[in-house]
């Protein structure tokens, strides 16, 4: 079967740092925080202090209507909004430059419409279940943000949701790959979306010792760090449009970088926890690389998963090493952009390959904020605190999930 070549014409994103692309590359590129105090969280009795909560979010400015924004939880409407985005910039539209049936859209979430899981959860036990929402069910299920874009943009093709808690997105972006790769598609809108800052999610995470109880947003996020103590929680969305390069081409369409590979491995070890020895993360970035023509040597970035845990960034780095060797893996630049914006769950994955492919584009590694004391076991170069120029050729960006998901995308410097 031929293998057709597969780049980004369109990107898209919701997210602490910003509502657009512009906004969010310039604050990673500054190394804004975008987290932020949340005194709420303490008066549910909660040791947890801060998110990374999306600000000044809008539907109208991405069309959507009053009664579309009512009949749709937040985490579709984070969707959507990016999905709007990504289709305007990169110019397609079904029926007139792509055949509708040529057209997917992949979407991963790790949980869905969870604030109306909670809504409705309550009209239940206080007026009864008979008085729940016929809306319930199609705000609620984690496939409906993937349908409603479908039903938008008139995209006929597959329709893929992609449930792999940390790693959804970074998986939905991977499987749109190989679904153009090898000629199932002309081009999928692929990312992912979630919205979970509620004290119901905040109190699982807590119980279950994963959530940093720092005050100071400013070091809260601490991947890599001495003194990291848990992931921060955020929400948001990223879209992108994937498609096939000659099909781009003949359209005109500008592209931001070529996706060049995919690795999907899984621990198979605990439900939660990385497995030590990091060999199945390490395979998803060998095989991704090797897809992608990696040559020693070669201007690597990696987005790092990066979490702030302490089992996850030693073990990370452990995984790191065995993909690359210890000479390449200390060459290479990599850094963790959840220092900046939390960790968007679902929604992580493609932000951070967005901000890979635009790291590759400008010539620029964003940086991990807040590293001024590195952990001893997380040796390699993780960008300290400011942003650096570099003629990067080549970047990955790992996703790392609960129940082992070790998923890595890879992208090149289209030229």
């Amino acid at each position: 079967m031929e293998e057709r070549r597969v780049v980004i014409t369109g990107t898209g994103v919701v997210s602490p740092v910003g509502n657009d692309v512009a906004q969010f590359w310039s604050a990673l590129q500054a190394g804004r925080c975008g987290i932020t105090s949340c005194p709420e969280l303490a008066e549910q009795g909660l040791p947890v202090h801060v998110a990374g909560v999306v600000r000044d979010f809008d539907p109208a400015l991405y069309d959507l209507s009053v009664k579309e924004t009512k009949r749709n939880d937040r985490f579709c409407l984070f969707a959507q909004a990016a999905a709007w985005q990504a289709m305007r910039e990169s110019g397609l539209e079904a029926g007139t430059n792509i055949a509708p049936e040529r057209l997917g859209v992949y979407v991963g979430t790790g949980i869905g419409g969870m604030i109306t899981f909670i809504e409705q959860t309550k009209v239940m036990f206080d007026e009864g279940a008979n008085r729940i929402s016929p809306l319930f069910i199609p705000k609620m299920i984690a496939n409906i943000a993937a349908g409603n874009i479908a039903i938008r943009y008139h995209a006929e093709g597959a329709n893929l949701t992609t449930a792999a808690a940390c790693a959804s997105s970074t998986q939905s972006v991977g499987e749109a790959f190989r679904a153009i790769k090898y000629g199932h598609a002309d081009a999928v809108i692929a990312g992912g979306t979630e919205a979970v800052l509620n004290p119901l999610a905040f109190g699982g995470f807590v119980s279950a010792h994963a959530l940093t109880h720092a005050e100071d947003p400013l070091q809260a996020s601490l991947p890599f760090s001495a003194r990291r103590g848990g992931f921060v929680m955020a929400e948001g969305a990223a879209m992108l449009i994937l498609e096939e390069r000659e099909h781009a081409l003949a359209r005109g369409a500008h592209i931001v970088a070529e996706v060049t590979g995919y690795g999907n491995y899984c621990d198979a070890h605990h439900a939660t926890a990385p497995r030590p020895d990091g060999i199945p993360a390490s395979r998803a970035i060998r095989d991704a690389l090797v897809q992608s023509g990696y040559r020693e040597g070669e201007n690597l970035y990696i987005n790092a998963h990066g979490t702030g845990t302490l089992l996850n960034d030693k073990t990370e780095t452990v995984a790191i090493k065995l993909a690359l060797g210890d000479d390449d893996a200390r060459r290479a630049s990599i850094s963790s952009t959840k220092s900046m914006t939390g960790h968007m769950i679902g929604a992580t994955g493609a932000a951070e390959i967005l901000a890979s492919a635009l790291a590759l584009r400008d010539g620029i590694v964003p940086p991990t904020i807040g590293l001024t004391d590195p952990d001893p076991e997380c040796d390699l170069d993780y960008t300290p605190l400011t942003a650096r120029r570099r003629a990067l050729t080549v970047a990955v960006s790992n996703s790392l999930g609960f129940g082992g998901h070790d998923t890595c995308v890879a992208l090149r410097k289209y030229v």
